[in-house]
Parts: C-alpha cells; sequence; structure tokens
C-alpha cells in the first residue's frame, strides 16, 4: 500500500539530477584541494596531533545524512524574484565566493605555510558551489555540516604549544596534589622545559613521568572539541542548552586526563614502568575520547534530559492522511511534506556544470603543490638502511668550503618518529668565516618536522617560563622565484651563554628511492650559523642567503609554476579584497534592502482592514509559541479572537499577504522533517 506521506523512494530522474548537481561539488572541491588532502590524511594517520581529523568525514556524512530530508526540500525552493531582483542573485555571490576562495589558496600557495590556508578554502569552495548549483535556502541548510569543515584545518602549532605547554604544568600540578592527598611522596622537577612527576617505589627506587604536550590533554581536548560539537547540534534539545554541552563537556574531558596520568603514575609505582608506558598508549586519544563522550552523553541527559534521538510523533490530520493522488507537494494544513517535487535538468543546470568543471581544469593546469616536489640528489635513504655513512652528494659543493658528514643524531629520529636527521657542515678555507652547518630532517609526514621557532621560544612560554632566548628576528624570505620556495629566517641570542645562532630553514616534498621502491617523503632543510656577535646576525643571512638559493636549486624541483599561477599567488592578498570586499557591499546592500521592505511592510499592515490585522496578530503569536503551520495559525486566531474562521478565508488572506510580502512561506525543519510554515515579514 502507498504512503501517503512520503514515497519509498525518489522518482529516478530527480535522483540523478540531484546526484549529478551533488557530484559536481564533491568532484571540484575534492580536485582542487587533493594534494592537501592527502597531506593531511597523511599526517593525521601518523601524527596524534592531527589524528582527530580522521573522524570529520564520518561525521560530516552523518551530518548531511541527518538534512538529507531538508537539503532535498529546500532544493526546487528559490528565493522571491523580487528579492533577487534588489539584490544579487545567487550565482553572482556564488561566483564571488569562488573567487575569494581560490584567490586565498592561491596566496597560501606563496607563503610558508601553505597547507592552512588550502584547507581553509575548502568550505568556501563548498559554499559557492552550493550557491552556483543549487540556491540560498540549501545553502542554509547545509551551513552547519560545511562549517564543520573548518574542523580540517591544522590547528595553528603556536595556539597548541602554548595551550599544551599549559596545560602540562596544570596536569602537573593537580596530579601531585592528588598523590600527596592520599599519602604518596611526589614531587615535581623540570627538564628541558618539561615538568616531571617523581615518585619513589616501596623498594627506594625513584620513578620519573614526563608530562610534556602529549600528555597534557590537549590532543584530545581538540578531538573532544570536534566530536562535543557534533553532539551539541544533533542533539534535540532547546537551542539555549546546546552550548553547555560544551561548557560541560571541555572541562570533562581535561579531568579525565588528569586521572589518566594519575593511574598511570600509580601503576608504574606498584608494578613498573613498563606497564605504566603500556597503559599509557591504551588510556590516550581516541579511548580517552570516546569515554569522555559516552560520560558527557550520560551526564546531559541525566542534568539536561539532552537527547540525541527522539521518537517522531505523528499528527493525526484529516486533510494529508487519506490515500490519494496529490498534486501539492505539502499538507495545506499541517505543513508535511506530501511528496518531493520533481527535478529536472534544465538547460541552465548544463551550462553551470559546464563552466564549473572548465574552471576546475583551468585551476588544475596552473595548479602547483603544496610544497615544491624536488628530487632527492642521493639514494639516501638505501644509503642509510645499509648503514653506511651519508654521502655528501645531498648538497652542492660551493667554492672556498669544504662539504663534510658530521653526525646522525638516531635518538632524535625516534623521538620524532623520523626517517633520517642528518648534520653536515661547510667548513670554510679562510678560517675568518663562519662555519655553515647544514641539517636535513626526513620524513614520512610533514608534522614530524617542527619549527625551530615553536621549539624554542612558544613551547617554553606555554610553560609559564621564559624562553632560554631573545629573539633578534624572524621573517619569510624568499629562495627561488619559480617555482617560488619561500624559507624562514630565525636569528636569536641565548640568554644563558653569549652565543647568537642565525637559522634559514624550508619544506619540501621529495621524491627518494629506496630498494627501487619510490617514495615520497617531506624534508625540512636548515642552514645555520654561530656569528661572533649580535650585531652580525644581518651579516649572517647575506652569508646565509646564497647557501639557501644553491641548495634549493641543487635538489632539482621537478616542477615549475606557469607564470599566471605565478603571477596570481604573488598578488593574491590584494586580489582577495576585491571579491571579498563586492560581498561585503552586497550584504550591506541586502540588509538595507530588507530594513526597508520591514518598514515598507509595517506602514501596509496599518492600512490593512481589521480582520487582516486579526490574520497577522495570530501568523505572529504562532511563530513565537510553535510551528507555523496553516492549522495552528486558524487555532491561534480562534484562541485570540474567540471565533474561528474558515479555512478557506485564511487562506485565501494569507495568499494576498504573501503576494506583498507580508508573510513568507518557509520549509521550516521539525525534527529534522520538512514542514511548510508562514512567517510574518515585519
Amino acid at each position: 500500500m502507498k504512503n501517503p506521506h512520503l514515497p519509498l523512494h525518489m522518482p529516478s530522474r530527480s535522483s540523478l539530477v540531484l546526484g549529478l548537481r551533488f557530484s559536481i561539488i564533491v568532484v571540484a572541491a575534492l580536485t582542487v584541494l587533493y594534494q592537501d588532502l592527502v597531506i593531511l590524511a597523511n599526517d593525521a594517520l601518523q601524527s596524534e596531533f592531527m589524528s582527530h581529523i580522521l573522524a570529520i568525514p564520518f561525521l560530516f556524512g552523518y551530518l548531511i545524512y541527518r538534512k538529507r530530508k531538508m537539503i532535498r526540500a529546500s532544493v526546487p525552493s528559490e528565493p522571491s524574484p523580487r528579492l533577487m531582483k534588489a539584490f544579487l542573485n545567487k550565482e553572482i555571490i556564488g561566483a564571488l565566493l569562488f573567487l575569494t576562495a581560490f584567490f586565498i589558496y592561491s596566496f597560501g600557495s606563496y607563503t610558508f605555510t601553505p597547507l592552512g590556508f588550502h584547507m581553509f578554502t575548502l568550505p568556501i569552495f563548498v559554499a559557492a558551489c552550493t550557491l552556483i548549483m543549487f540556491n540560498t535556502k540549501t545553502l542554509r541548510q547545509l551551513a552547519f555540516p560545511i562549517l564543520f569543515l573548518f574542523f580540517l584545518v591544522p590547528p595553528p602549532i603556536e595556539i597548541v604549544y602554548t595551550l599544551g605547554s599549559t596545560l602540562s604544568v596544570v596536569s602537573t600540578l593537580a596530579t601531585v596534589a592528588i598523590l600527596n592527598l592520599f599519602g604518596f611522596a611526589a614531587e615535581i622537577t623540570t627538564v628541558y622545559a618539561n615538568p616531571i612527576i617523581t615518585i619513589t617505589q616501596p623498594n627506594g627506587t625513584p620513578l620519573s613521568f614526563t608530562v610534556d604536550v602529549a600528555c597534557s590533554g590537549i590532543y584530545s581536548l581538540i578531538g573532544f572539541l570536534i566530536f562535543a560539537t557534533f553532539i551539541a547540534y544533533i542533539a534535540r534539545t532547546k537551542m539555549w542548552k546546546k552550548p553547555s554541552i560544551l561548557l560541560i563537556g571541555l572541562p570533562m574531558i581535561y579531568l579525565l586526563n588528569i586521572i589518566r596520568i594519575t593511574i598511570i603514575v600509580l601503576l608504574g609505582y606498584y608494578y613498573g614502568m613498563e606497564l605504566a608506558m603500556n597503559v599509557f598508549h591504551l588510556l590516550g586519544g581516541w579511548t580517552l575520547i570516546f569515554l569522555g563522550t559516552l560520560l558527557l552523553l550520560v551526564i546531559t541527559e541525566k542534568t539536561l534530559k539532552i537527547q540525541l534521538f527522539t521518537k517522531h510523533t505523528t499528527v493525526s490530520c484529516p486533510d494529508c492522511n487519506p490515500v490519494a493522488e496529490r498534486e501539492q507537494d505539502f499538507c495545506s494544513s499541517c505543513g508535511r511534506l506530501l511528496q518531493y517535487a520533481k527535478l529536472k535538468l534544465e538547460k541552465m543546470d548544463l551550462a553551470k556544470i559546464a563552466a564549473i568543471s572548465t574552471i576546475i581544469l583551468l585551476i588544475v593546469s596552473i595548479q602547483a603543490p603544496v610544497f615544491v616536489l624536488t628530487k632527492g640528489p642521493a639514494d639516501i635513504l638505501t644509503q642509510l638502511a645499509a648503514g653506511q655513512e651519508p654521502t655528501t652528494d645531498m648538497f652542492p659543493q660551493i667554492d672556498g668550503y669544504e662539504l663534510r658528514f658530521v653526525d646522525r643524531d638516531e635518538d632524535f629520529e625516534k623521538v620524532a618518529r623520523q626517517d633520517a636527521s642528518l648534520t653536515y657542515a661547510y667548513v670554510p678555507a679562510n678560517q675568518s668565516r663562519n662555519v655553515v652547518w647544514v641539517t636535513l630532517e626526513i620524513a614520512s609526514a610533514n608534522g614530524k618536522l617542527h619549527p625551530w621557532e615553536k621549539c624554542l621560544i612558544t613551547y617554553p612560554l606555554g610553560l609559564g617560563q621564559q624562553a632560554a632566548i631573545w629573539q633578534l628576528d624572524l621573517r619569510d624570505v624568499q629562495l627561488i622565484e619559480n617555482p617560488p620556495i619561500i624559507a624562514r629566517y630565525f636569528a636569536f641570542h641565548y640568554k644563558m651563554v653569549d652565543l647568537t645562532q642565525v637559522v634559514l630553514y624550508w619544506y619540501e616534498t621529495s621524491t627518494f628511492v629506496t630498494n627501487f621502491t619510490s617514495l615520497q617523503r617531506h624534508v625540512k632543510i636548515s642552514l645555520i650559523v654561530f656569528p661572533g656577535q649580535t650585531e652580525s646576525a644581518q651579516e649572517a643571512e647575506v652569508e646565509l642567503l646564497p647557501f639557501g638559493i644553491a641548495v634549493a636549486n641543487h635538489w632539482q624541483p621537478l616542477k615549475t609554476w606557469v607564470p599566471i599561477a605565478l603571477l596570481i599567488s604573488q598578488n593574491g592578498y590584494t586580489l582577495t579584497a576585491f571579491p571579498t570586499a563586492a560581498l561585503i557591499l552586497a550584504l550591506v546592500f541586502y540588509t538595507l534592502t530588507q530594513r526597508k521592505e520591514k518598514k515598507t511592510n509595517t506602514k501596509a499592515y496599518n492600512k490593512l482592514t481589521k480582520q487582516d490585522r486579526k490574520i497577522m496578530r495570530a501568523v505572529k503569536k504562532t511563530q513565537r509559541e510553535t510551528i507555523p503551520t496553516f492549522g495552528n495559525i486558524a487555532a491561534t486566531y480562534k484562541e485570540l479572537n474567540r471565533e474561528a474562521i474558515d479555512a478557506e478565508t485564511l487562506l485565501s488572506k494569507l495568499e494576498q499577504a504573501r503576494s506583498i510580502d507580508l508573510i513568507k512561506q518557509e520549509i521550516a525543519s521539525h525534527q529534522d522533517e520538512p514542514t511548510m510554515t508562514w512567517k510574518i515579514q515585519m
């Protein structure tokens, strides 16, 4: 028997049309940001700091699934022609958003940290394509899922280090306080700016537990923030209760991390370090997030009566319950969706698809790698795997200097989980010159290559300590114009010793061959000098730049940028201002137009008949107290005026008010079910 409310499946033609439109958006976004997403996924798989990103595609998919009915119902709905004439149509707004995203993307490619800029543009790209392929109402339904994609932007490492360092100190203090409260002799020391909990076992053996950034709970907080935001959005509750989920959840997950550290210390106290470390890895990261999420659901349900899923209540409606062929998509009485509007592939749709496809192909044709792609000058990974000393072919020979291999730091490789951490030196024939040290770090993920300034400045400041250095200079410099290689120049002076250090470093993505297999690895190259005096730092920069240019050229960039890509990237910051300014002006114009229309509507309301004003008051009261469906408006009218109104009369009056924009019809969400409502425009 046919369901009178909703079809069991959408008409096949409508399904194909809808699928084609959404496919264009997905393919466009993935094509433009493919390189970035691969790097991001690789970092997420190999770094606890980025592992929260793995959950975002699944949560995003569920958000789309949850809103599927509202999205489908809103697709045929277009804004009023009058408003679109007064304002700007959706295609123009979408094109401006698209340009804004493209220019930000291009500008990011010309910076020291392109990945963050690129991922920031993903939600903007998706919003732009949604506006172009659908309409503003569809975009409004997809607003939260699209905004949710901003969680894919790698968190600024400065904030992570600063906050993580502070949290590690607080976690250490709290853990030691708990241990001392229960009679365990624990104390705090500091090594390399990391707080350490030291506790003495019954046999007199001291045990030390370092609470670094990874143990501080910052990674769990970042991951849990994503889940808590997701839960707050899908929760079936009043709007004012949703922020309370975050207010309860974030302190709770941090408290759980303190409990985790305390348990690990006690396990080490009673059963030894090996068991404690195994439990540390077992209870870290995703396990802590999972337990915190379950606990948050229990607490919010018991205290605030918040539920994620509620049974949908079906109200009997005599106007839409009988089985019959329907001409209307929504019940005129209860507003319930009876059938989805049929979709057709119009000529305009084909034109939009062709336009977006052409633009994406043009972007890809001029697109540059996220990091400059190079070919490793030597088979370094094979040499290291065989235990051989790395050759000096990794770097160019420079007149007046002898290139030597100095050291391989295998301890640092294990800590940072890198493939190689090598040190070379350019020793000058003229001893009045400085030795130029070169460090080469090779890793499978970009997140394993740490910026210099974060380790020396950001991290200790986050611990509430003074940095061990004075920063003399920090800025970005360009080594090669095409492909553009942007390096960071960092000069500093140690406080404890009279020593100045100048570093010039940059990142690349290189192709290496090991055991006849080609591997792409991320590389950080650092050039270092120790000038005799602080005043010599600027001279050291002049000395380092030729070395940086020579090394960058020696690593054989595999792809140069086409001139147009280079020009757009160099001027991306300026170019972004134009579409952004146009969007701001459009928003201002839209706001002023809306305000003007409301004033006009107020004047029109004063000229209405007595009965018309009664109807308008009924709509306003219904809108404020419940879902303003036709049936509810009729009930409110009867309650206010103590007399019923004929359904045909009421519908006729509402249609008249809609024709002059005093009232609008809008698809509203009731437990994610599309419902046709009437809303006053004053």
